[in-house]
C-alpha cells in the first residue's frame, strides 16, 4: 500500500468561500483504490505555497501527491508551473496519458496544461479542479501509477508488461 496526500489548488475554497468538491472525491478514489491517504490540503493559487504543500509531501516520503485545480488557462492557474518547479525530473507521459484519454469526453481537454513528476520519491500528478475532470483523469492512469511508484521506489524494473 502507498501514501498519498492530496492538495486542492483554489483560492475560493482556501477563503471558505466554496466548499472543496475536488480535493474529498479524489482522495476517495485514491482510497478504493488501496493508497493510505494522509489528508487533503487546501492552498490558494498563489505558486510559493503550491511549491512549499508539494516539497513538504514530499520531504514526508509521502509516495504519490495529487493536486486538484490550477491547470487551466486563467493567469492564476499556476499549478503545472510550480509542480515542475519542484521536480527533479518530468513525467510527461502521465498528462499526456491523461489529455488523450479526456479527449475521447470532451474537446476542451486538449486545454489542460496539468503536468507531473518526480521529488526524490515522490510521483506528483497534477488533475484539473473540476471533480468530474479529476476523476476522469486520475482514473485513466491510476492503474499505471502503481507500477510506475514501486519502481521510484526501489521495486522491480520489469517494464515490459505481462
Amino acid at each position: 500500500m502507498f501514501t498519498a496526500r492530496v492538495i486542492t489548488v483554489s483560492d475560493r475554497s482556501f477563503r471558505s468561500e466554496r466548499p472543496d468538491g475536488g480535493g474529498p472525491l479524489v482522495r476517495q478514489v485514491l482510497t478504493d483504490a488501496g493508497y493510505a491517504v494522509d489528508g487533503v490540503v487546501i492552498v490558494p493559487d498563489e505558486a510559493q505555497q503550491i511549491k512549499a504543500a508539494l516539497i513538504d509531501a514530499a520531504d514526508a516520503d509521502v509516495a504519490l501527491i495529487v493536486t486538484t485545480g490550477g491547470t487551466g488557462f486563467s493567469p492564476r492557474d499556476v499549478t503545472p508551473e510550480a509542480t515542475v518547479a519542484v521536480c527533479q525530473r518530468l513525467t510527461p507521459g502521465i498528462p499526456e496519458a491523461m489529455r488523450a484519454a479526456s479527449m475521447a469526453i470532451t474537446p476542451r481537454a486538449m486545454l489542460s496544461r496539468a503536468a507531473a513528476g518526480i521529488r526524490g520519491r515522490s510521483l506528483i500528478v497534477n488533475l484539473p479542479g473540476s471533480p468530474k475532470g479529476a476523476r476522469e483523469n486520475l482514473e485513466a492512469v491510476l492503474g499505471a501509477l502503481g507500477h510506475g511508484l514501486e519502481m521510484l521506489r526501489g521495486g522491480q524494473a520489469d517494464c515490459a508488461g505481462k
